[in-house]
């Protein structure tokens, strides 16, 4: 579940200048530099499929493609009631959640070129086009619970195919334990059951998974929708501490993102966590080297650092502004809370499917 963008326009996630319109959000040249933004107005995506007029039936329920009054190119998929993904038929790189935005701001300041990316969580595959379009050349895979809807946004919205978006039936958790090691540069859970994420896609368990499926250098990114006192985010934020190291926040490797009236305990919405997995020691790294010599564009930068001045720019400049939590404000934001591990989850979490 997902707020959408109050205004028309948006900001390059890593460009401090003049709003846009309908172009996507520039991948960085390199940390925190931006790329002049592409003029691909029309591309894959303009080319769709007649929409449905009312709900469809999918596996798990109905889905529904509510076109926007004013942009009528834009459209907001809905599952089983809730807004799921919101896209631009003429435009790919288009993002109308502010978590995405948030998590594209991200994505920004890793280095140049194609990422290998793990979507747990596909919907309409929004982020994933965007992925596509502002870095060409990418490997993602999308996995969604509900086959039939996977279908069906293929059908309806024209995604890339093919190995440049793969997408699979499955559970997410399930999908993520079979991934081999070190084989992704980013995973994203953005899964729910109705209004909630299922138990078993949160706390430590998952966190491990995630670590282990990412190269060095790789980025975890999270939806969490929470509401005051951010019980759970808090709990998924020290989830991550946990498992990614005692030293990831200090060092910049772990950071909680949302608007100013989220982390103040105003009102329900969603927050962006985000964990980086550093990188091994010396002699852990030569024999990474030695079983993949291709090895990841990510390998040949140094960490990602959330702390970057750049992020928390692109963050305020963006629509939507939205604050950075990174360095002792992570520390401070996660406080006491305890790692949410094997036992009972805290309410807001569905049970496992």
């Amino acid at each position: 579940m997902a707020r959408r963008t109050s205004r028309n326009a948006r900001r390059d996630p890593l460009n401090t200048g003049s709003l846009t319109s309908t172009t996507g959000a520039a991948a960085g040249d390199g940390r925190g530099a931006p790329a002049p933004a592409r003029s691909r107005a029309r591309g894959e995506g303009a080319k769709n499929a007649t929409l449905p007029d009312g709900p469809v039936a999918i596996s798990t329920g109905t889905a529904e493609v509510v076109r926007d009054p004013d942009h009528p190119e834009r459209v907001t998929l809905h599952v089983n009631g809730v807004p799921s993904s919101g896209l631009d038929l003429a435009d790919p790189g288009f993002l109308d959640f502010e978590y995405m935005q948030q998590m594209a701001a991200v994505l920004a300041l890793l280095p140049p070129g194609p990422l290998r990316v793990l979507h747990l969580g596909a919907a309409g595959s929004a982020l994933a086009r965007h992925v596509e379009h502002e870095r060409p050349g990418s490997r993602q895979l999308g996995v969604d619970l509900d086959a039939r809807l996977l279908e069906l946004v293929r059908e309806w919205f024209a995604l890339p195919r093919a190995p440049r978006l793969r997408l699979r039936a499955d559970d997410a958790g399930r999908a993520l334990a079979g991934t081999h090691p070190e084989s992704w540069d980013v995973v994203v859970r953005d899964v729910f059951a109705g209004e909630v994420t299922p138990a078993h896609l949160a706390g430590t368990g998952f966190a491990a998974a995630a670590l282990r499926a990412l190269r060095p250098g790789g980025v975890l990114l999270l939806n969490c929708a929470d509401r005051p006192p951010l019980t759970l985010a808090r709990r998924e934020l020290a989830s991550l501490a946990q498992v990614f190291g005692p030293g990831a926040a200090a060092s910049g490797r772990l950071a909680a993102i949302a608007e100013p009236a989220i982390l103040k305990g105003r009102r329900y919405g969603n927050l962006v966590l985000a964990a980086v997995r550093g990188r091994p020691d010396d002699e852990a790294a030569r024999a990474v080297a030695e079983r993949d010599p291709a090895g990841s564009r990510l390998d040949e930068a140094r960490d990602l650092d959330l702390r970057d001045p750049a992020l928390g720019r692109a963050l305020r400049t963006l629509a939507v502004p939205a604050t950075l939590l990174a360095g002792d404000d992570a520390t401070r934001f996660a406080g006491t809370a305890a790692p949410l591990g094997t036992a009972e989850p805290p309410a807001g979490f569905a049970p496992q499917p």
